[in-house]
């Protein structure tokens, strides 16, 4: 199905005079801030309560990645040297689970951020990673592809299984549904 965003209903903040750039199919949820230099490609959902701060460095989400409810995004600037520092990179069929903090990292295609889950400036999430819930990725810490990571810091628990792997990809898949039966709804009752 080809749904084009409805950006009209939509919180999108300008900054600097640097508006959010938003691709076909986006759907920001009319309780979350998407603010500055943040770019959203195609079929990127944002559930409520989301803040997405693009104020200090870009922030990039890939296709087809949902970031749920109460979740934070924001990048770090080193102030002695302007315009450098952290920014947020988020790759493609991401899921970022309620109310996780991603701060200055870069995050690989179809990897599961799991709900309250913290990663720190620097920090690198290489494709198809579970982090579980609750654990926090240290600064400038670097998880290798294909594992499952938990605990605070996170640690490399075993490899993930062929099925967990079709799982993440499977609940991108689904959040894009629900995210355009909100799209629906709201132009059906013009919210």
């Amino acid at each position: 199905m080809d749904v084009k965003s409805n950006t009209s209903a939509m919180p999108v903040r300008i900054f600097n005079n640097i508006s959010p750039t938003l691709s076909d199919g986006v759907f920001i949820d009319s309780m979350a801030t998407v603010t500055g230099d943040v770019t959203l490609s195609k079929d990127v959902s944002i559930w409520p309560n989301v803040s997405i701060r693009g104020d200090l460095l870009p922030i990039r989400i890939g296709q087809n990645t949902n970031i749920q409810d109460n979740s934070v995004i924001h990048t770090t600037q080193f102030f002695d040297k302007n315009g450098t520092g952290f920014d947020v990179v988020i790759g493609e069929n991401v899921t970022v689970g309620h109310g996780a903090i991603i701060h200055g990292c870069h995050i690989g295609s179809r990897c599961l951020i799991g709900m309250g889950a913290i990663i720190l400036d620097g920090a690198v999430i290489e494709d198809d990673v579970i982090v579980g819930a609750g654990s926090v990725v240290a600064p400038k810490k670097k998880l290798e592809s294909g594992y499952l990571y938990v605990g605070s810091p996170a640690k490399r628990i075993r490899a993930l299984t062929e099925e967990e792997k079709s799982y993440i990809l499977q609940n991108a898949m689904n959040y894009n549904e629900v995210k355009n039966e909100h799209i629906n709804d709201a132009r059906t009752y013009g919210y």
